[in-house]
């Protein structure tokens, strides 16, 4: 229709199937020539396609992640409602009641938290961390479960990675979300590893699980919110906000997170912080 100068409607090209791109095509006649013709013009909105689906993604879970508890709350609450006559099944009841309720609020309080993180309303207050502390810390957190499934944590600190500048608070939520993912993931008697190293001018900070690995095409979603790895599996634990948060709060910090395979099976998650504050005039470790 452009070659006749009539008007073309922009339209969508996918093209190049290995890497997903997806073009605008837009054609206009070319005038004033004798010959005629056509300019075509494509412009690349992979990157707009990308972010639009992950929107949608995200409205669907959050629809999903709040659905999901407020059913099996109202199906109890219906039940109380019948006067049940076993005050032990009653108390059952509550029981659940309460889990599922305490699930809604976590989600809730992760969403606002990637909502202020967003926005960059969270501040640092940088200091100097440890990190064997650090680790201790997060550990003890989760002690009950991992007693529970029989489950180990080794920490191996390197000597000239024993501190680094960072938010203590958002430090410890960093490293609580990687491990609490690790543990969830790792079967029971397993070893989940947390390790600190030095390189690049960065302090990098590695957790380790025994878990059954990423599939390679979703190491670089894993930071998604929400993102499952597998599709038909329930999520082991958490509010699936957790290594969104993770990459947000390094970030913050002028940091990288990232996650990969391990040889012999189990992923690795890797967080690098930079360890130079200038301004503060802090001299690294």
């Amino acid at each position: 229709a452009a070659m006749q100068g009539g008007p073309v409607a922009s339209r969508e090209l996918p093209l190049g199937r290995e890497h997903g791109r997806t073009f605008m095509a837009r054609a206009a006649p070319v005038a004033g020539t004798a010959e005629g013709g056509t300019v075509l013009v494509l412009h690349d909105i992979s990157e707009l396609k990308r972010a639009d689906q992950i929107r949608r993604d995200f409205v669907a879970n959050v629809s999903h992640e709040l659905r999901t508890p407020l059913t099996a709350i109202r199906g109890y609450v219906e039940a109380l409602l019948d006067e049940p006559d076993d005050p032990a099944e009653a108390r059952r009841f509550l029981e659940i009641i309460a889990r599922h309720s305490t699930r809604m609020e976590r989600l809730v309080k992760d969403l606002l938290r990637l909502a202020r993180l967003d926005a960059r309303q969270e501040p640092l207050d940088m200091a100097r961390c440890d990190v064997a502390q650090a680790f201790t810390s997060v550990v003890a957190d989760f002690e009950p479960s991992i007693e529970d499934k029989r489950q180990q944590v080794q920490t191996s600190v390197a000597p000239d990675a024993a501190s680094v500048m960072a938010d203590p608070a958002k430090l410890h939520d960093v490293i609580r979300n990687l491990v609490e993912n690790a543990l969830n993931y790792s079967p029971e008697g397993a070893e989940v590893r947390l390790a600190s190293s030095r390189g690049d001018g960065c302090v990098r900070l590695t957790v380790s699980d025994s878990g059954p690995g990423i599939p390679e095409d979703d190491l670089t979603r894993v930071f998604e919110r929400f993102y499952r790895v597998d599709k038909s599996r329930s999520r082991p634990g958490g509010t699936g906000l957790g290594l969104a948060i993770v990459k947000h709060l390094v970030e913050l910090h002028g940091g990288q997170a990232r996650a990969e395979n391990l040889p012999g099976g189990g992923a690795r998650f890797t967080i690098s912080l930079p360890d130079v504050v200038a301004d503060m005039g802090e001299p690294t470790a």
